[in-house]
């Protein structure tokens, strides 16, 4: 019996479109450390990537020893969802040869990798830009996961529902034909 009822749950869990994992958001982030020109000729290369304007973020705090202050503006960043993401995904993911460590993905399901050189992605190299590395943060949901986030009649997701490690590494491997290291 218990044979049986394994099996009947892979059959639905296969066929249960709510169960699909799918790319719910691509977070894009170059970290300059300072302010002024370089901050500037960044966020040129993460909107020659995206397509979007990209968002300018803040130090927390002031670090004396790395000559940041408090407020100043020291990375740029870019959220790109959809088909644009998937599409910006495949890029990254080609550079690093679709290898990626277990250590890349976090136990709710989501996953982040960098890259040293942006002229990997096949964006032209620019002298006057010169040459970033950036990094990746993959957030993966399924259909029903907004009623966490949602205003009103708010609700939970339940553990089934949620996204473990396992599963994100396995679609992973199935949609990208992806290497798991074991480093």
């Amino acid at each position: 019996l218990s044979q049986r009822v394994g099996t009947m749950t892979e059959k639905t869990e296969k066929q249960n479109p709510m169960r699909e994992l799918s790319i719910s958001k691509l977070c894009v982030n170059i970290c300059v450390g300072e302010s002024g020109d370089r901050l500037t000729r960044a966020s040129k290369v993460l909107e020659a990537l995206t397509g979007q304007a990209p968002v300018f973020s803040k130090a927390r705090y002031t670090v004396r020893s790395f000559g940041i202050r408090r407020n100043e503006k020291i990375a740029v960043h870019c959220t790109v969802r959809g088909e644009k993401a998937m599409e910006i995904l495949e890029r990254g993911l080609k550079v690093k040869e679709y290898e990626l460590p277990k250590s890349c993905f976090s136990n709710n399901g989501n996953f982040g990798f960098g890259i040293d050189e942006h002229i990997d992605l096949g964006i032209k190299y620019d002298p006057g830009i010169g040459i970033y590395g950036m990094d990746f943060y993959v957030c993966m949901g399924r259909p029903g996961m907004n009623i966490s986030k949602k205003k009103h009649k708010r609700g939970r997701v339940g553990a089934p529902h949620r996204i473990s490690k396992p599963q994100t590494q396995h679609w992973f491997q199935q949609k990208f034909d992806g290497i798991l290291l074991q480093k």
